[in-house]
């Protein structure tokens, strides 16, 4: 793997409320345990929203060790203006605790310079070693119309 350069500014979120994943989780309780290494995502959907918070919370190292590495960008950098709103999960195929692969499709949403945007997505993972690692994104499609690999 090409080495990786850190662009980051310090973030503005405070992490002793709710999780930026979720309104209705604390982050202590959800997100932080992955992040800050305590335990491994058990799920692809709990690898996708640790992701979302570590992008709220610029954290390049989490991103990093979370990429697929044949898929992981050179450089992370953050748009200084930018300001996480929401996640929000449509719908998941496979990547349960017994899986290798699954699909997660979510829309996050954000504002630059006071204007809203989203970011609608259908992302790619697989389990490795025991360690789900995010691939890549696919356009915003339905989960039903993937092909999913059976485990053996």
């Amino acid at each position: 793997m090409t080495k990786n350069t850190v662009s980051k500014t310090p973030s503005i979120y405070d992490t002793s409320g709710s999780c930026p994943c979720s309104k209705d989780k604390e982050y202590s309780v959800c997100c932080q345990i992955f992040i800050e290494s305590f335990k491994l995502p058990e799920t692809a959907e709990q690898l996708m929203r640790s992701r979302y918070s570590a992008f709220v919370l610029e954290d390049v190292a989490y991103l990093i060790k979370t990429w697929h590495p044949k898929q992981c960008p050179e450089n992370i950098e953050f748009d200084p203006n930018t300001k996480w709103l929401g996640l929000k999960v449509i719908e998941t195929k496979s990547g349960s605790m017994n899986d290798t692969e699954g699909w997660v499709k979510f829309v996050a949403r954000y504002k630059i310079a006071g204007k809203a945007h989203r970011i609608e997505e259908l992302s790619y993972f697989e389990k490795i070693q025991g360690q789900w690692l995010y691939c890549y994104a696919e356009d915003s499609l339905s989960v039903d119309r993937l092909p999913v690999k059976k485990n053996a």
